[in-house]
């Protein structure tokens, strides 16, 4: 045997070996390809029954979303009239009462029973004395003083 033939056999053996190993990753990758398409056909199927729920969720929502825009607008409705029912009643009652009150504090001075004193002699204010924030009575102050 020649160093040419022996040279032929080691490349044929190596050839050999090499085609041995693609050929066992192909069929790897193939069971691969297998499995992905398995998936991706079980992710199809489960995926058109979550569509179609998540689509009428939304009819669903959009139904009472529209229920809350109709009360909202009536609570606005509400919400105006109330609001032109206190300002014709302050209008209405407002002034008047203001004048009764003032009626009834005038009438209460002129008799005497108001804030002052029988006699009609106002009450003396009492002063007080402003020490460090804090006001002390007149009484403590004559004590203090004394």
């Amino acid at each position: 045997m020649s160093g040419v033939e022996v040279a032929g056999i080691i490349v044929a053996v190596f050839w050999a070996i090499l085609i041995s190993f693609l050929a066992v990753a192909l069929v790897r990758l193939a069971q691969v390809l297998r499995a992905t398409t398995k998936l991706v056909s079980e992710v199809t199927d489960q995926a058109v029954p979550l569509l179609v729920d998540a689509s009428s969720t939304v009819r669903s929502a959009r139904t009472q979303l529209d229920r809350v825009d109709a009360i909202a607008s009536d609570v606005q409705e509400v919400t105006s009239n109330a609001s032109a029912l206190s300002s014709t009643v302050a209008t209405a009652f407002g002034g008047p009462l203001v004048k009764v009150a003032a009626f009834g504090y005038g009438v209460r001075k002129a008799l005497g029973k108001g804030d002052a004193a029988p006699g009609g002699v106002p009450p003396k204010a009492s002063r007080r004395t402003v020490i460090v924030g804090r006001t002390v009575p007149a009484a403590r102050r004559r004590k203090q003083k004394d």
